[in-house]
């Protein structure tokens, strides 16, 4: 792991069947480190006889299937970059190895995913008129729970659009740049949204401030 610079492995058996997979986060508990978990002696007492063998194999052991984490979640190479996403979400993992019948035939990483979104991205410098940005901004802030309230609206010349209307929390200012500064051909967003506290209604003014694309 260390020569070629990576955080996990996959583990196999003699047959290629994925068995486990080890990580620089199954290294964090170590007594070489002094670093094996410690409890008080009421936790020590409460916690199962089986637990605590459990850790201390994994805090002394030399073996790869002593410290290796098993089983492990895995995926088919023809599910959905999105199954991938949400499964590695879910179990909160950074890698996930992928199988046929049982037998490794990659592994799927967060650097992976990176690349994947680099190549989904839309081009910076993209050419459209003021009307397909229009429409492709009213349509994304009517498809969202924050906005299709009506409240927001935005107005598009010359590339630059104009966000004005009401928010009733400041988190729906940044979403609506977000969603903006998103649609291909956007030189510019001129935020006038107004906050409302939606408890005392004070009215906020705009920051009249404008953010560039790059």
């Amino acid at each position: 792991m260390l020569d070629n610079k990576i955080s996990g492995l996959p583990v196999v058996d003699a047959n290629g069947a994925l068995v486990g997979i080890v990580s620089d986060g199954d290294f964090l508990r170590r007594s070489e480190l002094n670093t094996e978990r410690k409890r008080s002696w009421l936790l020590e007492w409460l916690t199962s006889p089986g637990k605590i063998a459990d850790e201390y194999v994994r805090a002394h052991g030399r073996r790869v299937e002593e410290v290796m984490t098993a089983p492990v979640s895995a995926i088919a190479p023809t599910a959905s970059i999105s199954d991938a996403v949400r499964l590695m979400e879910r179990r909160d993992i950074k890698r996930l190895p992928v199988v046929t019948d049982g037998r490794l035939v990659g592994i799927v990483a967060r650097s992976d995913l990176l690349r994947a979104l680099s190549q989904a991205l839309p081009a910076a410098a993209v050419s459209a008129s003021d009307a397909q940005i229009q429409a492709a901004i009213d349509t994304e802030l009517a498809r969202q729970s924050w906005s299709r309230n009506g409240f927001i609206h935005c107005r598009v010349t010359n590339g630059v659009a104009e966000l004005s209307g009401t928010i009733f929390d400041e988190r729906e200012r940044l979403a609506a740049k977000v969603a903006v500064e998103n649609v291909p051909g956007v030189t510019s967003i001129k935020d006038q949204l107004v906050w409302v506290d939606p408890y005392y209604g004070v009215a906020i003014p705009p920051p009249e401030t404008e953010a560039r694309q790059g």
